[in-house]
């Protein structure tokens, strides 16, 4: 696989990933979207169909990894040379980047109903702006509902040793050579069964690009009254995991290959 093709299939494939998936906690969270308060179920399906979206497209040109986490497992496991893992994570971080100021675009008008309402609210009650402006930073992002650094680790390398193995074990089928498109719609299954099952207590970022990328549009952006990017928590959805995807990478080794 080419240096171009890695460039072109990741960045366009993870761009894709974050537009869709900070798409739908856009329409979930702000004022004036049709989606609003749609609930968890529409954010887990929502990144589900994301990856869906973003892998099919990508699979064929860079082998959609689209997540750090995947490129280190496949990188461990020995089926992605370690030489080309700085540009596949190189072009994850563009592309989520790129995705996740696409978002703000297509909820420009979204953003700025909601920002004056926050305003509007801060008049009123004093502090109001600064309780309200957290889910701001949660359609970029993810947090923790309960703040316990060791526990909210624990949950993202959970999460992400599910969907690294459930990757890595599509490969061992009769002919060893991966289930092609139908792997594609199996790890957005997978994605979409940890959102429901595992995703509560952070909000699942088992992505450190996915997390770190739109962290960083989200502290550049100009949104009045949008409140912290949170860097004081911003190491956990990048560790863990990376940590989870190793583990897999490992155990795939010693005890499946």
């Amino acid at each position: 696989m080419s240096n171009s093709d890695i460039i072109i299939g990741e960045v366009l494939g993870t761009a894709v990933l974050i537009l869709l998936g900070a798409g739908v906690c856009a329409a979930v969270t702000l004022k004036k979207s049709k989606a609003q308060n749609a609930g968890w179920l529409a954010i887990a399906f929502g990144w589900g169909f994301a990856v869906l979206t973003a892998a099919y497209i990508s699979a064929g040109i860079s082998g959609a990894h689209l997540n750090p986490a995947v490129t280190l497992g496949l990188a461990v496991e020995g089926a992605t040379p370690w030489d080309q893992v700085p540009l596949y994570i190189a072009s994850q971080m563009v592309g989520a980047m790129l995705g996740a100021f696409l978002a703000w675009v297509a909820y420009y008008g979204q953003f700025q109903a909601h920002m004056i309402d926050l305003a509007n609210q801060a008049d009123a009650v004093e502090g109001a702006k600064d309780a309200k402006a957290g889910p701001v930073l949660g359609i970029f992002s993810t947090g923790p509902e309960v703040r316990n650094a060791g526990l909210n680790l624990a949950t993202e390398i959970i999460g992400t040793f599910v969907l690294v193995i459930a990757i890595l074990t599509q490969g061992l089928n009769d002919e060893g050579n991966g289930l092609g498109t139908l792997g594609v719609l199996i790890t957005a299954l997978v994605v979409v069964s940890i959102g429901l099952s595992l995703g509560g207590p952070t909000g699942y970022a088992i992505n450190p690009a996915r997390d770190l990328g739109p962290r960083i549009i989200h502290a550049l952006l100009p949104l009045h009254g949008k409140g912290k990017s949170d860097w004081g928590y911003s190491w956990v959805p990048v560790v863990g995991p990376i940590v989870g995807g190793v583990l897999a990478g490992l155990f795939y080794n010693v005890a499946l290959a």
